[in-house]
């Protein structure tokens, strides 16, 4: 069995140290910069928020083994304020649609029109494979250079921040968040990492997976 001198030893433990430092670094910047940076076009009251043509609906699964996963169920109730208030007139609902039985985009159009949003207006992203596909999707598909999020504020952050990035317009309608339990904390814990994905996708130059032909709102 191979053995360490002391010296040895000391170097791993500062080399690990020293990773460690940059890993908590990384990710503290790239968290305060993306809040920082969305901060301004980012809203809870649906009054505030400046009227836009279309608003993009971020994709969540909708049950959770067999109860109702209540991200999904507040980003509906969300968009339901902002067609009633008027400031939409047309929803785009993007999600993830890459297994059997498996359907965000048409999961999130169903309850918008049992909410009594007209199926007229809603358009279904089925190609929403992640925060950015949606976002980049939402002008190269659907020709909106300037439109609303809606999600819970931890991610319409990240999401304007992308819009931004790519040369869009976004502002963030906040949905209600969940408290802290167990499966929030989950959530809340891989935002963090991807948060620090963001900038890993652009210095990457990432682009969405699928872009396909034009759809007009």
């Amino acid at each position: 069995m191979k053995t360490y001198t002391k010296k040895q030893l000391k170097l791993v433990l500062l080399i690990t140290s020293i990773i460690f430092i940059l890993m908590v670094f990384v990710i503290l910047f790239a968290n305060l910069k993306i809040a920082r940076d969305a901060k301004s076009h980012v809203y809870d009251d649906v009054e505030n928020i400046p009227a836009q043509k279309a608003a993009l609906v971020l994709g969540a699964a909708k049950n959770i083994g067999n109860r109702p996963n209540l991200y999904f169920t507040y980003r509906i109730q969300a968009a339901k304020k902002l067609y009633d208030s008027g400031k939409v007139k047309a929803f785009v609902v993007s999600g993830d649609n890459s297994r059997k039985n498996y359907n965000e985009a048409e999961d999130m159009r169903q309850a918008l029109i049992e909410a009594g949003v007209p199926d007229s207006i809603i358009h279904a992203d089925y190609a929403g494979l992640r925060t950015l596909d949606s976002v980049v999707r939402m002008y190269e598909i659907f020709g909106q250079k300037s439109f609303i999020v809606v999600s819970q504020q931890f991610h319409n952050e990240r999401a304007v921040f992308l819009a931004q990035y790519y040369g869009l317009t976004a502002y963030g309608y906040n949905a209600k968040d969940l408290s802290l339990n167990q499966s929030s904390y989950r959530t809340k814990i891989r935002e963090l990492f991807a948060r620090v994905k963001v900038f890993i996708d652009i210095a990457t130059g990432k682009e969405p997976k699928y872009l396909g032909e034009k759809i007009d709102i």
